[in-house]
């Protein structure tokens, strides 16, 4: 096992032994078993899956940053939402916002930022959908 804290800027947001978790970094998806290597990695918008013995629990995850060592790991990220808690018809209005600011033609858009909100309400509507 390997005990995992998740923090956001709201606090710990949980705090969990596990037998497994994946994710995706910015090199790559990769998944952690106890006992690996110790390692730090840049986390991408991506669904996160954390394995509690056979039970699989799948969250929509921000970007943020992991550290594992150990057997503990922690992961600090922009936000997190389990699966459960997600709200589809307000995802689905976030990705239909992003898309609108995306296509117009307004200079004053910040089209970095719209990209990043379309990427997590896509995200947020996958792992809802599993």
């Amino acid at each position: 096992m390997m005990h995992i804290t998740i923090v956001t800027p709201k606090g710990v947001y949980k705090e969990i032994d596990a037998t497994a978790i994946q994710f995706s970094t910015l090199e790559g998806q990769m998944t952690i078993l106890p006992n690996h290597m110790p390692i730090v990695a840049m986390l991408k918008i991506c669904p996160c899956t954390i394995w509690v013995n056979q039970e699989k629990q799948t969250y929509a995850l921000a970007k943020g940053v992991m550290q594992f060592a150990d057997n503990q790991m922690q992961i600090l990220s922009d936000a997190i939402e389990y699966r459960q808690e997600i709200d589809i018809e307000r995802a689905k209005q976030a990705k239909k916002r992003a898309e609108q600011r995306l296509t117009s033609q307004d200079k004053t858009i910040d089209c970095q930022r719209a990209k990043e909100a379309l990427q997590k309400a896509e995200n947020r509507i996958k792992v809802y959908e599993l």
